[in-house]
């Protein structure tokens, strides 16, 4: 069977278009290439194999979403194989297979493509045409990344979808690989990113790794673990959308970046909670690639006679429902992670108070407004794993009763009632999240843009939205709502990724119109050199969901404007899980048709 699926490949590949498919080699560094295989076969493949021929020698080949089954001897053939996940691509369909290559010298090879005995494809460069096109030789000169979309923003959509939410979350998963801190694993997919701030510390101890915040290069745990969370629900919710979209392997990968950085922080011992590294009006002063800093970083900690209940609460959410998601696939750390998660809680709720009175330097950043709920949605998150009943009475009182404002770094009231819905189903609960969702749409408090866009502030007006329709895909799943909550996150999202006056995306590298000058300082520079305010930002950080419009649609793509074009790990955070849960419903055939354009 599979040597007649290697030979239907070869031949429904030699009747698409030259166009659409073959090897792309996109991207050169000393010692490395990234690149990727497009497959389009004109009929349905059930399991398949392809043979990409190097122009000469390649020492080593990380691929994601296919095996490498095979190598030559002379290192210049590779043979890669379906994974069971995507085994299956359908006639007139697409699926794109990432790799990055390891080499000696600067200059990557050329390729070329077949299936089982004849080359179907030769090399191009991305987007390009089908003649074997070189890559350029690594130089010191600013690498622009090729976006890694091709074609349309909804080339690849599920037939109930108007855009391609499987390629929305491959983007978002690479935006977090973009921020990462310490030094970095041998998969690295970013090439214009390498180890950074190895050194940090608190009083010695290592604090290395994590995820930096946003343009900057401060780790602030709030938003941090915020967003940590809420992608390790979304995980636990919607696990089909990232086994059907081809990155179940790159989330968990993803995850254990702040996962690991949130165990180094927590010294259950001392009884000391690592809060924050670096200084944020140091920090800001300094516009250069993490790679370069030279600045002071210090440390910022909580303890028994500091408090801060927000946010270790909110690290033992992340830690809680982390070992949820790791429980099957790698039981140790699970249990680790659980283990740190029943020490911190116990931390937070033994020592009460708001984080940013113990740490006055994260006042100006991320002053919390409180911390009951954080409280409230980590004691839900720990009954969520534990079944424990004192954690259920523990966010019964944490919970004020008040329906949210928001779901975001500072507000977690919808969250947690939301878990306490799950584990009561009491009618009490259920309304307040009803009232937060229906805020949010129209006839609700909150404005919407004349495009359709649910506009909460000018600050990370995108994030708003999309962690409304987080709570209201999540809340969906659960038996609220229904369509209509659906199609609020439908709107929100579509939104986002181009449905809007500008036929934009506010989603860097997803279709063929996007920002092109993030307020983010790694982007904007390359070694010796970082592009001035009306330049492209010589790296492209794909997935990035920029700030947002203003309050009537408007926007422009300005380096120099934080507020609309800043980028955040919280705000991509919420963006994924709700984009998650809506391909969760396409692929179950759950999904109502999208509202009708506003623009």
């Amino acid at each position: 069977m599979q040597v007649y699926l290697i030979w239907l490949l070869l031949a429904s590949l030699t009747l698409t278009s030259a166009e659409s498919q073959g090897v792309y080699i996109s991207q050169a560094w000393s010692g490395g290439f990234h690149g990727h295989v497009t497959l389009s076969p004109s009929q349905d493949l059930h399991g398949w194999e392809v043979h990409v021929k190097f122009s000469k020698p390649v020492d080593s080949l990380e691929v994601w979403t296919a095996k490498v089954s095979a190598v030559s001897s002379d290192k210049t053939e590779y043979t890669l194989t379906n994974k069971d996940y995507d085994q299956n691509i359908q006639g007139g369909s697409e699926l794109q297979i990432d790799f990055n290559g390891h080499m000696s010298g600067d200059t990557a090879p050329t390729a070329t493509l077949s299936g089982g005995g004849g080359s179907s494809q030769t090399s191009a460069p991305s987007g390009g045409g089908g003649s074997a096109t070189q890559a350029p030789a690594a130089t010191q000169a600013p690498v622009t990344s090729a976006p890694q979309t091709g074609g349309s923003s909804n080339i690849n959509a599920h037939p109930s979808t108007k855009f391609d939410y499987a390629k929305a979350l491959k983007l978002s998963i690479l935006f977090f690989d973009a921020q990462r801190s310490g030094r970095l694993p041998s998969n690295n997919p970013i090439p214009w990113r390498s180890d950074s701030a190895v050194n940090d510390n608190g009083d010695g101890h290592d604090l290395s790794g994590g995820w930096y915040d946003a343009g900057d290069h401060v780790k602030f745990n709030l938003p941090q673990a915020t967003a940590t969370h809420v992608l390790a629900w979304g995980l636990e919710k919607f696990k089909d959308a990232y086994q059907a979209s081809g990155q179940l392997d790159m989330m968990y990968d993803m995850l254990r970046t702040p996962l690991d950085y949130f165990l180094k922080c927590w010294q259950p011992d001392r009884q000391v909670y690592w809060v924050q590294v670096g200084n944020g009006e140091i920090d800001h002063g300094y516009w250069g690639r993490p790679e370069d800093m030279h600045m002071s970083r210090p440390a910022y900690k909580v303890t028994a006679g500091s408090p801060g209940s927000d946010v270790a609460g909110n690290t033992a959410a992340a830690l809680a429902v982390g070992s949820l998601v790791y429980k099957d696939k790698d039981p140790s750390y699970s249990a680790k992670l659980l283990a740190a998660a029943k020490s911190l809680y116990a931390f937070a709720k033994a020592h009460p108070g708001i984080y940013s009175n113990s740490v006055p330097e994260a006042k100006n950043f991320y002053g919390s407004s409180g911390w009951e709920d954080e409280m409230c949605e980590a004691a839900g998150a720990m009954y969520k794993v534990t079944k424990d009943q004192q954690y259920l009475n523990d966010a019964k009182g944490y919970d004020k009763g008040g329906a949210g404002w928001a779901y975001s770094w500072d507000a977690k009231n919808a969250g947690c009632q939301l878990l306490l819905w799950e584990a009561t189903h009491e009618g009490k609960y259920k309304g307040k999240v009803e009232e937060f969702v229906n805020s949010y749409d129209y006839g609700g408090s909150v404005p919407i843009t004349p495009c359709g866009l649910s506009w909460r502030d000018k600050w990370g007006s995108n994030g708003y939205a999309a962690g409304a329709s987080t709570i209201a895909v999540l809340a969906a799943a659960d038996g609220i709502g229904g369509d209509k909550f659906k199609k609020l996150a439908l709107r929100n999202i579509d939104y986002m990724l181009g449905e809007n006056r500008q036929h934009f995306s506010y989603v860097i590298g997803f279709g063929s119109s996007f920002p092109k000058k993030p307020h983010h300082r790694a982007a904007s520079c390359a070694p010796g050199y970082c592009a001035n305010a009306g330049q492209d930002s010589p790296n492209q950080i794909n997935g990035a969901l920029v700030g947002g419009p203003g309050r009537n649609d408007d926007y422009e793509d300005k380096r120099d404007d934080y507020i609309k074009n800043e980028v955040s790990v919280i705000s991509n955070g919420v963006f994924q899980t709700a984009v998650a849960g809506l391909y969760h419903f396409a692929i179950n055939n759950q999904l109502p048709s999208p509202p009708a354009p506003k623009c």
